[in-house]
């Protein structure tokens, strides 16, 4: 299951965290949101251990939406020691290529 991400753990669980990080930007009314949300959860599943899978509701976190400048959503954000290294914009992508990009910031 992936990590319920907010203001108050952000810094803890993903800025300071040792492992690669995926943020899954998303709102409850985003349709391609809910289709990628499955997915996520998969991916934090298989790589549990390796890497770190969070949510971040932009609705409840509006400040984290705007600290990473969130146009569009659902937004995934891959963080390495507390940088932003790769994203994706949208809901066309696979589990594999959401793992591979995790794996290769480990």
């Amino acid at each position: 299951m992936s990590l319920k991400l907010t203001d108050a753990n952000f810094q803890e669980e993903v800025l300071d965290s040792d492992k690669p990080v995926l943020v899954d930007f998303w709102a409850e009314w985003c349709g391609p949101c809910k289709m990628i949300g499955p997915v996520i959860d998969q991916v934090a599943a298989e790589l549990e251990g390796q890497a770190k899978v969070g949510k971040v509701n932009v609705d409840d976190a509006r400040d984290l939406a705007v600290k990473f400048n969130v146009r569009s959503i659902p937004l995934l954000l891959f963080f390495k020691n507390g940088e932003v290294k790769d994203q994706i914009v949208g809901a066309s992508v696979t589990k594999d290529q959401l793992k591979a990009k995790l794996q290769a910031l480990a």
